[in-house]
């Protein structure tokens, strides 16, 4: 008996190893395709307040805000048999590269504008943007806090949990739909009057990175949704979260 739920284990982590691949393609396309894009059609790159400089924004957005955090997502799936803490460490190390490439994109995006006194923050696109960094700090911060850091109680992190896969969702999501609105109205821009329609090389690839991160995003939350999929809890795991929780509150009384 024992052996045929191995094989039924085995032919779901199979469907998993799939999955994965098939993630690690598309995202890797996605980043590749939004590099020759800028970097072909948009002018390069520069951080000198010219539209180089912007190019670094659309980079480091898709970058740090899709494919470093889609990658994050999957860590608990891909790293299974991982320790708990060391999955967290990787998690986490995941997040914070990509809360840098997105302070970077900012900081590009606002010098840009600054420097060619062009209005900040009155697009569509910008709101999701903005509404977006700031879910994911939200996000880091709480989750940093409480899962972790030693200290934080079960029972917090049990309610919490949920809430963070939810929001773990939407904001890859609302991502996705930065990244789409961002590509076309700078498509809009560039393309003006009706050259967009004549769908020129320069919209040809901007589409098909567009099309190639919906891929990307859909294909990581079919793996993040799939219940077999998910890592766990063993009993050893259970028995280290109260130890730091015991090592904290230690610290505390001395």
């Amino acid at each position: 008996m024992s052996s045929i739920n191995e094989l039924e284990d085995m032919d779901k982590l199979r469907g998993l190893s799939w999955m994965v691949a098939l993630s690690q393609g598309l995202g890797i396309t996605m980043v590749v395709l939004m590099g020759v894009w800028l970097n072909t059609y948009m002018g390069g790159f520069a951080w000198d307040g010219s539209g180089k400089e912007f190019n670094l924004h659309p980079l480091c957005t898709i970058c740090g805000m899709v494919f470093l955090y889609g990658e994050a997502a999957l860590v608990y799936r891909v790293f299974r048999q991982t320790e708990k803490l060391k999955a967290k460490i990787i998690h986490g190390s995941l997040l914070l590269l990509a809360f840098i490439a997105v302070v970077v994109g900012l900081v590009a995006v606002f010098q840009f504008h600054n420097h060619g006194h062009i209005t900040n923050m009155y697009s569509l696109h910008s709101w999701c943007g903005m509404t977006t960094v700031i879910l994911f700090c939200l996000q880091f911060l709480i989750g940093f806090l409480s899962f972790l850091l030693p200290g934080a109680r079960p029972s917090i992190r049990k309610f919490y949990l949920p809430i963070h896969q939810f929001f773990g969702g939407a904001i890859l999501v609302l991502s996705l739909v930065s990244v789409i609105s961002g590509l076309d109205e700078k498509l809009i821009f560039k393309l003006k009057g009706s050259g967009y329609s004549k769908l020129p090389p320069t919209a040809v690839i901007a589409n098909v990175c567009g099309l190639v991160s919906i891929a990307f995003v859909f294909t990581i939350l079919f793996i993040i949704q799939k219940s077999e999929w998910r890592r766990k809890s063993s009993e050893e795991e259970e028995n280290l979260s109260i130890h730091f929780r015991a090592l904290s509150q230690g610290s505390d009384t001395e």
